[in-house]
């Protein structure tokens, strides 16, 4: 069972090759956040692969994997980006970015044979980067004078809360990391004590 606030993504980067009748299909998987990751990511690629007839991707991101995008890159419409994001729908994947590098090796594969091998490129590159499960979380900053530390940490060690950062002077700011089904429990009870004020950051 998936609970509503995990998800699944890919471990790390990962890079594979694959060949149909004559054509090279260089798979590059990318474990991103946002969209402003994916065009470096793809300049990067044509950098190092010039002579390449099409650089294709797709991409899905946010913990509750609303936002994708897909680029046939040159390729007849429907045949290369879309297999590639469609695997990321089937194994249930977010914030990754999945780019096919193809070099044309002489042979048309036809539209099926296209679909085919972008899907195929696209699985080989998940099962290269590892798939693993992810807790959905919001980044919090609580700001309190330091005699209330104890409490302050008494709290956080209860709810098993992650902390990111910790600042600690006359008055004191940690950055804290709380999972989704969590959020109000947590922060309800900071915000109970006197003079502790809670900030939502952003979510990871």
């Amino acid at each position: 069972m998936l609970f509503e606030d995990t998800y699944f993504t890919v471990k790390q980067a990962a890079e594979c090759t694959f060949a149909d009748r004559g054509s090279k299909f260089i798979t590059f998987v990318y474990p991103i956040t946002s969209e402003s990751e994916i065009k470096p990511l793809i300049n990067q690629l044509k950098t190092a692969h010039p002579k390449a007839n099409h650089h294709c991707w797709g991409m899905r991101i946010t913990p509750d994997r609303s936002v994708f995008k897909v680029n046939d890159d040159g390729e007849p419409s429907g045949t290369a980006g879309r297999p590639i994001l469609n695997v990321m729908l089937s194994k249930n994947v977010t914030n990754t970015l999945i780019v096919v590098v193809r070099y044309f090796g002489g042979k048309l594969l036809g539209v099926p044979g296209l679909i085919n091998a972008y899907k195929t490129a696209a699985e080989q590159g998940l099962a290269a980067a590892g798939i693993v499960e992810k807790i959905s979380s919001d980044v919090y900053s609580i700001d309190f004078d330091y005699l209330q530390m104890n409490d302050v940490m008494k709290i956080l060690k209860d709810e098993g809360v992650n902390i990111l950062e910790q600042h600690a002077d006359n008055t004191c700011t940690i950055k804290i990391a709380v999972r989704k089904l969590k959020i109000s429990q947590t922060i309800n009870k900071l915000s109970s004590l006197y003079n502790v004020t809670t900030n939502y950051l952003y979510s990871i």
